[in-house]
């Protein structure tokens, strides 16, 4: 019987972008497609599989930022984690897009206004994490970009934040973080002869 509570978070139109967007997405990596393929399957839970709730994974959005020359990233160092990650996290029921999601932590998280998301994902992570007594993240990954000037401010989430020359980032570095710049330059390029 399906639950007719009307204090349940709705990710409907979340859930939708989601299957939307990943089923029209051309991956950037083999390991990339693999993770859309999965992703895409537990998409079709329904609108459940947005919410961290959801202890079989759930939807996450992130971002690699990039400064306004495309010659720095922003990353920070996880409080929980003790690694340099792009930034990002849960999807909540007022994100009706991924890229809104992506977006919104984005900027949550360095205190940066006016960033701008490329709409386009530039990668999809899978892995485990804490949630709800263990879980796993279905990451969709996008390019976000800093305005000129832009000046970080370290949120509740991080120890601190940092920008880095794409060739030499910090460590230790979270897995699958340093395998985005290249589609995130990728992204700026593109976004350049637009």
């Amino acid at each position: 019987m399906p639950d007719t509570r009307t204090d349940l978070p709705t990710y409907a139109d979340l859930h939708a972008d989601a299957t939307t967007v990943l089923s029209r997405w051309t991956p950037t990596s083999p390991a990339a497609a693999a993770a859309r393929d999965r992703t895409l399957e537990l998409l079709a839970a329904g609108p459940v599989a947005m919410g961290r709730a959801h202890r079989a994974g759930h939807l996450t959005a992130s971002a690699l930022v990039l400064d306004a020359t495309g010659e720095r990233v922003l990353l920070c160092l996880h409080g929980k984690l003790r690694k340099w990650v792009q930034l990002g996290g849960h999807c909540e029921p007022g994100d009706r897009t991924l890229a809104a999601a992506a977006l919104r932590e984005a900027t949550e998280e360095s205190g940066i206004a006016g960033l701008t998301v490329d709409q386009e994902p530039i990668d999809v992570d899978i892995h485990p994490v804490g949630c709800q007594g263990g879980s796993l993240h279905y990451d969709v990954r996008f390019t976000v970009f800093a305005p000129p000037g832009a000046v970080e401010r370290v949120s509740d989430e991080s120890e601190k934040l940092g920008w880095f020359p794409p060739d030499r980032l910090p460590e230790p570095l979270a897995h699958a973080t340093e395998q985005l710049v290249a589609p995130a330059l990728a992204a700026r390029a593109r976004r350049a002869t637009a």
